[in-house]
């Protein structure tokens, strides 16, 4: 959700924009708003103040500044992910002020509130802008420096904002520290892997941008023309790899701490191998993390990274020698399904040194590798083998599913090769790039392969695509037949004994672009298959012998404590049978942030939702929206409070929650499929017999059509939120739980997004929605909860929100200052004041009254030409959380 304070004006404003006109200077930082934001009780207040930076070019950036405390600290800018704002960044950026750090965020150019046309981290603009940020924290009474001008800096994101962070390294030598994540080296070789088109996620980058208008001309003219022919040229190459880190890669000499995605198919692994091998070879000092998350899904592992993150700062910049920055090469590895919780089971795995991608390689003989193979690639390359989906991210990602051990891919008969190897005699851990020479001959002079390797287990097993990855090669001069090297996916993945490995290649994958003209391949093994192993690599296992020794004075406490306390047990929570027929009751649910006594997420939430209710769960970005969603799904466990639905305590893998359905981050539906054809798909994957899908009445409520037969690529985006609403309802779950369903959609196609909730509500169902959008939520629901910092603010209907708290407009003939409105909001009477257009909203508690604030107002010489009640749901909202916000 994306809810944004309203924008102050008045002198401060004004007179920046005399300034910028008269000096015609090229950058300038005017203020534009300062407030604190306390995350708990006993926490620190966090001083968050905004400003926007305008540059020469006419740019206007966005940034916020965090500080708690007092006296000089290091700096750190976050940048943000693609697509996103400043406003991602606001959690992390406060408790690293907590911390001890001076922190800004800033939103690049062309999203959230910045101008500009996105350069795709375009040294002469966003690269530019960060120094330009460097330059104001070096004037900064908060922050340390290390010489005058030369701020003591660090600089940490992820994806985009990783990018930028590597970047800023390499052209400003007042960087002392960075911490990318999840992000490229080279962009060209991401998105051109050995000259193949990553179409899919290249107009993901597109869309996510808001169209090829918002990028620069020469990007957008360049994406145009690939995505045309189907293959990149020189040009392109060259211009993605002028604003890639590996541009000034002999120039990034900072201690890095390098954080990349194994469930991740738009910056693999080997992104990460590049960037660590470079900056290792400066001189600097480079540890390596695979987490268990990326672009495709899986675990994020947000507060561990977080966690780590901190330490290499507290290192690098406060000078601590004492902080622990972790192993020189750490590994997320999922071991599998916790029994009591239904969560996966995560546990690293650490080497001393970085092994790289070809340690300890082994080759594995593959049956049949100088047989040759021939086989297709059809006209249009369609129909697309699948691996991953690009887009189709959080823990349902396909990733994380093949990390579980659940084959989800498919190639198509007489579109590829395979060549297998004999069972294995023991457990085999992958870690790094297989590699494999094959002779490729082509009916055409121009090949394109899709390289994999699968876990195969015994029996009618489906196979197994570690992370779903694959690797696209480009054979030029294929018609005379040519060896080629292929280098495949690096991956963390252990197959056991008796598993066979098969080497598949493919002509087609849905992610790419492979050539239009139908041709034939002819393929053969000319070397083994060479896997590394990495043992220097050790999965964390010295605390099994400890936990051993001391198993039965363990017991002896647990059973003690049982006996006196009568604390949690693990048998689920029986049912309530009074709550029986109630969709869902929230009681006093608290989640604390990881690793921390006293900051929460969520803290004390209560509140119960009937039948044929349509619920809007509010609050601004940090209010814990989306922690209690993900309780209420079983995703994470509370750390106090419940939660029952329909009279069940809801815990991973509930049954109960059978009778739930979510859409929280879109469906991924496969474009050359019909509507239909996906639906069915999806409920198959469930293994929930067909009739219990109730598909005719899913569809009727979400209103297709005659569209349903169509293939998906032909949809609208409202089309596509409707299908995938339509998925969430199959099987007519009683409790719908949707997050943000008409994010991108037109106001037609929002208003028909509204009838299909209400329509389902109507049917005695219950439906909680989750949105930005203030205007809809008060047409489309029937009560609202309303958060801010993981608490409850206010919870009913929304004709009583709306009318509640005599909220007030007060009608000024000019801005009201800053100062003054946090003057206002102080007065006996009044609960909060914000500042809105045409002047203020206040909001009166239950001494105040309207006479009296008239007074203060003159008092305080507020030019007030008018004073009356507001009803606007959006006002009511800014009032309840204005004062804390």
């Amino acid at each position: 959700m994306d809810l944004r304070l309203p924008r102050l004006r008045g002198p401060a404003r004004r007179g920046r924009r005399r300034w910028f006109a008269a000096a015609a200077a090229v950058v300038v930082l005017a203020g534009a708003g300062t407030w604190t934001a306390v995350a708990s009780d006993d926490g620190p207040a966090v001083h968050r103040t905004d400003r926007v930076m305008t540059t020469g070019a006419g740019v206007n950036i966005d940034t916020s500044f965090f500080t708690a405390g007092s006296g000089r600290r290091p700096a750190v800018l976050l940048g943000h992910g693609f697509g996103g704002s400043k406003d991602d960044m606001r959690r992390e950026a406060e408790q690293l002020a907590r911390d001890g750090y001076a922190v800004m965020t800033w939103s690049a150019r062309g999203f959230g509130r910045s101008t500009g046309k996105i350069g795709l981290n375009d040294p002469k603009g966003e690269v530019a802008d960060v120094s330009k940020l460097i330059d104001w924290l070096a004037k900064r009474p908060e922050v340390r420096l290390d010489k005058s001008g030369d701020p003591r800096v660090g600089v940490a994101g992820g994806s985009y904002g990783g990018a930028i962070s590597l970047l800023a390294a390499g052209y400003d030598k007042r960087v002392d520290a960075i911490a990318p994540s999840i992000t490229y080296w080279n962009l060209a070789d991401a998105l051109f892997p050995n000259d193949v088109f990553k179409k899919l996620w290249a107009g993901i980058f597109i869309n996510s941008g808001g169209g090829c208008d918002h990028f620069e001309a020469q990007l957008c003219a360049m994406y145009n023309r690939v995505a045309e022919s189907g293959k990149p040229d020189a040009q392109a190459r060259a211009l993605l790899e002028q604003r890639s880190p590996s541009a000034v890669g002999d120039r990034i000499k900072v201690p890095t701490l390098i954080l990349q995605g194994q469930t991740d198919s738009l910056f693999p692994l080997g992104q990460a191998d590049a960037m660590a091998k470079a900056i290792r070879a400066n001189g600097a000092p480079v540890d390596v993390d695979w987490i268990a998350g990326g672009h495709d899904g899986g675990d994020p592992e947000t507060s561990r990274v977080e966690a780590r993150v901190g330490s290499w700062f507290d290192r690098y910049l406060k000078d601590d020698k004492n902080a622990d920055t972790g192993p020189a090469f750490r590994i997320t590895r999922t071991g599998g399904i916790d029994s009591t919780d239904g969560a996966a089971q995560l546990r690293g795995a650490s080497g001393d040194v970085y092994p790289g991608l070809e340690s300890g390689e082994h080759a594995i003989a593959l049956s049949d590798g100088r047989r040759e193979q021939t086989f297709q690639n059809p006209a249009g390359a369609s129909p697309p083998a699948i691996s991953a989906l690009p887009g189709l991210g959080g823990t349902g990602g396909l990733s994380q599913l093949s990390a579980l051990g659940l084959g989800v891919s498919l190639d198509f008969p007489g579109q590829y090769a395979q060549f297998d190897s004999a069972a294995l005699r023991g457990d085999l851990r992958i870690t790094g790039s297989p590699t494999v020479t094959v002779h490729v001959r082509s009916s055409t002079d121009d090949a394109v392969l899709f390289g994999k390797v699968y876990d195969v287990g015994p029996g009618a097993a489906q196979p197994v695509l570690p992370s779903q990855l694959v690797a696209p090669v480009r054979v030029n001069g294929a018609k005379a037949g040519k060896d080629v090297t292929i280098v495949l996916p690096a991956v963390d993945h252990e197959v056991q004994k008796g598993h066979r490995l098969r080497l598949v290649l493919a002509s087609t994958d849905l992610g790419y672009a492979s050539p239009a003209a139908p041709a034939t391949y002819t393929v053969s093994l000319k070397s083994d298959l060479h896997v590394p192993t990495a043992p220097g690599v050790k999965t964390a296992a010295a605390v099994l012998p400890s936990w051993v020794w001391w198993l039965p004075l363990a017991g002896a406490l647990a059973a003690a404590a049982l006996l006196l306390t009568g604390r949690r047990r693990t048998a689920p929570v029986a049912p309530d049978p009074e709550l029986a027929e109630v969709p869902l009751q929230i009681t006093d649910l608290s989640k604390r942030y990881a690793k921390s006594a006293d900051r929460y997420a969520v803290r004390d939430l209560s509140f119960r939702v009937e039948k044929g209710q349509v619920l809007g769960l509010l609050g601004p970005n940090g209010a814990g929206k989306t922690t209690t969603l993900r309780m209420l799904m079983g995703l994470i466990k509370p750390d106090g409070g419940e939660i029952r639905v329909f009279g069940h305590g809801i815990r991973p893998g509930a049954p109960v929650l059978s009778r739930v359905g979510a859409f929280v981050e879109g469906a991924g539906f496969l474009p050359h499929l019909s509507g239909r054809e996906n639906l069915e798909l999806y409920w198959q994957a469930t293994g929930r017999p067909a009739e219990d899908a109730h598909m005719e009445e899913a569809l009727e409520i979400a209103g297709l059509g005659d569209a349903l037969a169509r293939a998906v690529r032909t949809y609208s985006q409202g089309m596509r939120q409707r299908l995938a609403i339509a998925q969430a309802m199959l099987g007519l779950p009683d409790l719908l739980i949707l997050d943000e369903p008409t994010n991108g959609l037109d106001p037609p196609q929002i208003r028909e997004m509204r009838e299909v909730m209400i329509r389902y509500a109507a049917a005695g169902r219950t439906v909680i929605v989750s949105s930005h959008l203030l205007a809809e939520v008060e047409q489309s629901c029937t009560h609202l909860v309303v958060m801010d910092r993981g608490r409850l603010i206010q919870a009913g209907p929304v004709s009583e929100i709306i009318g509640s708290g005599d909220t007030l407009l007060v009608g000024t003939g000019a801005p009201v200052e800053g100062p003054v409105v946090e003057k206002i909001g102080a007065l006996p009477g009044v609960a909060s004041a914000v500042d809105a257009e045409g002047g203020l909203l206040v909001r009166l508690d239950e001494g105040g009254s309207a006479e009296r604030l008239l007074v203060e107002l003159v008092r305080l010489e507020v030019p007030v030409r008018s004073v009356g009640p507001h009803r606007r749901l959006e006002d009511a909202f800014l009032t309840l959380i204005g004062g804390a916000a």
